[in-house]
């Protein structure tokens, strides 16, 4: 049997204060898995403007390491031979740098010099060694090196081809272009968001997009190629050819990098992820907004090195001249753009591996440490310790389908990877401050930012310019602690407290003013809403574009309850969403506990959605001597196996049951013969499970509900039948 990796005490971990050790900055290069040959990884580690005729240690060192490295003795008499040739190369390329980029584009060049992944691959030994030898990193390969290294024309005039193809007026330059007035960033603070117009959603029934600002019509998706720089373009088409039948310009793909494109805040929280049958779905939307990551790296990147040739070819140029002139403000305090915030790190090795094939050929000939990160984020083959003993765990009971697809790989929940890209290669592992996208779990961040209270000489600055924000599988990171995500939030676009090199003769004036927060695109994923999300939809996203969401009807799960089951939903009155929770418990403890008191039958399981109404409920059980035992995320194994038994023995009554025990570990619970849902699941599919897990003849279900629990009580009984329950004078209603 095929055995799973399990998350055991998720909420621990995602509650620790103990920082990891420095393998988690990744900011230090290994020499591991570089994923460049021996050649490549010697010249990258020479800077182009070090005199060629000066190399006397280095070849020493050289010619040591060639006594016992045979690739290495050959290298060593071509670098003698071509040394001076190199020399008078290197001056002959910054000569005619400047020129190179007001060349026209040859476009049938990019596939010329393309190499596969699994060449690199090949490499990794030879170019791991070569590093070890000389003891480099990442660190002394800076941003200069590796732009003025490679000789692809091409790349060099991405910036001028926009220009030609008027791609300047596109909505990445109008965007970051405009200035925002104090008077209209202080009513960006105020403002309560008016969703003015709606979009039909496509191929996802009883769903529709609605926004601020100016209406999106149904064609948008048709003027992809305008938005879209051309070689990311042209590679994505070639990529959607092979695999997909229909028009690429009226795919979802299309469609949803659209939406992106326009800048503005977006919450699509309806996405059937891979893991619940949506694997097509969830891919196209996980394309488009991977390109779109893409597009704003590389443009943004392409406006700068633009920007330097001019300032390089007028080298008389004033300070007092550029600064004056607007064109030259293109860059921020620090280099990273987007952030990609993700759950597990079997996700972010999807999202990782997928970027890179998505990256034009030409631009990702080489994937440095490419090894290393997929063992460090790879799948692991953990021994499954969530049956009761070694038997069961090879033929009862198998998980769910979705369980195993979600957790088959590697649950990692704390990482942070570095992503920089230069004009032939990827570079994985990078430092964060020379790196163009982050990708990392909301814990690992946090981890990252309590270091900084700790150590003075720490900072987490490399978040003051980030101008993407992607959260997916935001419904995964609930289970976890979504406190995390909203502290990240917190850190975001605040002034650095250093300066890390940054030129502030070319600063956009808006980070200056302090204003970059209205300017970061906030893109959040999921496949359902609840009250966190829209928190931070509301209180963190303030772009100055606007805001599109997808609003959706359910039509419930109550007919995927196999079992006559009689339901009865009772409605509890509130008044503010800040007493509903005494509110609740105290429904439960005066309607609901005397008649479990009362009754000489046990087999009573308590589902409850939150750990905070697991703790008050097991207080009051104990304040009552009521007969119970526990089954929550921080109970121990053996705990677990004994209530259990004691549970399905009838020993004990009563058995308290949180959503997230289930979510990590879809226990099969025998003995259930009364099932009492205190506050109703988040994820809509445990409902009809955990109800179908009943076993008796007298079996019975009751669920507490109030007008604050719409989102859970309408993805369950259906959008209509909630409207009615949550309107009613009446309040108890019965489904069978």
């Amino acid at each position: 049997m095929h055995k799973t990796k399990l998350i055991k005490e998720p909420m621990k971990e995602s509650r620790r204060t103990v920082f990891p050790d420095d393998k988690w900055a990744t900011g230090a290069s290994s020499s591991s898995s570089s994923g460049l040959s021996a050649e490549e990884y010697i010249d990258s580690a020479v800077p182009e403007d070090y005199d060629v005729g000066d190399l006397s240690v280095f070849d020493s060192l050289l010619k040591a390491l060639a006594s016992d490295k045979k690739k290495l003795k050959a290298l060593d008499r071509k670098r003698q031979r071509e040394q001076e040739g190199r020399k008078v190369e290197a001056g002959r390329q910054r000569t005619l740098k400047s020129a190179k980029l007001y060349e026209e584009e040859d476009v049938g060049k990019e596939g010329s010099s393309e190499s596969s992944l699994a060449d690199n691959a090949g490499d990794d030994l030879q170019g791991d060694q070569v590093a070890d030898a000389l003891d480099l990193s990442e660190d002394d390969d800076t941003e200069n090196e590796d732009e003025a290294s490679d000789g692809d024309e091409s790349e060099q005039q991405d910036g001028l081809q926009d220009i030609a193809n008027g791609k300047e007026s596109s909505s990445f330059y109008r965007h970051l272009g405009h200035i925002l007035t104090k008077e209209e960033a202080n009513e960006l603070m105020k403002q309560k968001w008016t969703f003015k117009w709606e979009l039909p959603a496509g191929d996802m029934q009883m769903s529709k997009w609605v926004g601020t600002g100016e209406p999106i019509s149904k064609e948008h998706g048709s003027n992809i190629a305008c938005e879209l720089k051309d070689k990311l373009y042209n590679h994505w088409q070639n990529i959607y050819k092979t695999s997909r039948s229909n028009d690429f310009n009226s795919s979802r793909e299309s469609f949803f990098f659209s939406l992106c494109s326009t800048y503005r805040d977006i919450m699509h929280c309806n996405k059937r992820p891979f893991y619940l049958k949506g694997s097509k779905e969830d891919s196209s939307i996980m394309d488009a907004y991977i390109m779109h990551a893409l597009n704003h790296v590389y443009r943004t990147r392409n406006l700068v090195l633009k920007n330097d040739a001019k300032i390089s070819k007028h080298g008389e140029l004033k300070e007092e001249e550029i600064l004056c002139d607007d064109c030259y403000l293109d860059q921020g305090f620090t280099r990273p753009k987007v952030v990609i915030l993700l759950p597990l790190a079997s996700i972010a090795l999807r999202v990782v591996k997928r970027l890179i094939q998505l990256t034009p050929l030409s631009s990702r000939a080489n994937v440095g440490h490419l090894n290393r990160f997929t063992e460090e984020f790879g799948a692991e083959d953990v021994e499954d310790a969530d049956d009761e003993d070694e038997n069961s765990k090879s033929k009862k009971h198998p998980k769910p389908a979705d369980f195993t697809a979600l957790f088959n790989g590697n649950n990692n929940d704390h990482f942070v990877l570095g992503i920089k890209f230069t004009k032939r290669t990827i570079k994985l592992y990078s430092d964060f401050y020379s790196s163009d996208i982050i990708v990392a779990s909301p814990l690992g961040l946090v981890t990252k930012i309590g270091e900084t209270e700790f150590d003075k000489e720490k900072d987490v600055d490399y978040l003051s310019s980030i101008e993407v924000v992607i959260v997916d599988h935001a419904d995964v990171i609930s289970m976890q602690n979504w406190v995390h995500v909203n502290t990240v939030f917190e850190h975001l676009n605040r002034t650095p407290l250093k300066q890390h090199g940054t030129n502030m003769m070319r600063l956009r004036p808006w980070y200056l003013d302090e204003h970059a927060r209205f300017y970061r695109q906030t893109i959040l994923l999921g496949s359902y809403l609840n009250p966190d999300m829209n928190a931070l939809f509301n209180r963190f996203c303030v772009n100055y574009e606007g805001k599109v969401k997808l609003l959706t009807e359910f039509k419930g799960v109550l007919p995927k309850i196999l079992l006559q089951v009689r339901q009865v939903y009772k409605r509890f009155d509130v008044s503010s969403i800040i007493d509903a929770d005494d509110a609740r418990l105290d429904y439960f403890c005066k309607k609901v506990f005397p008649k479990i008191r009362d009754s000489i039958e046990g087999g009573v399981l308590l589902f409850i959605s939150s750990y905070f109404e697991f703790v008050r409920i097991r207080n009051f059980l104990k304040s009552q001597n009521a007969s119970f035992c526990l089954l929550g995320e921080y109970t121990k194994q053996s705990d677990i196996s004994r209530a259990r038994i004691w549970f399905f023995e009838g020993k004990r009554k009563i058995m308290l049951y949180t959503e997230r025990a289930h979510f990590y570990h879809r226990y099969k619970i025998r003995g259930i013969k009364n099932l009492i849902i205190y506050s109703l699941p988040e994820r809509k599919e445990f409902y009809h499970e955990i109800i179908n897990a009943l076993d008796g003849t007298n079996m019975m279900c009751s669920v507490l509900f109030s007008r604050f629990d719409q989102l859970k009580l309408e993805r369950i009984v259906g959008t209509s039948s909630a409207k009615r329950m949550l309107s009613s004078d009446k309040d108890m209603f019965v489904f069978c």
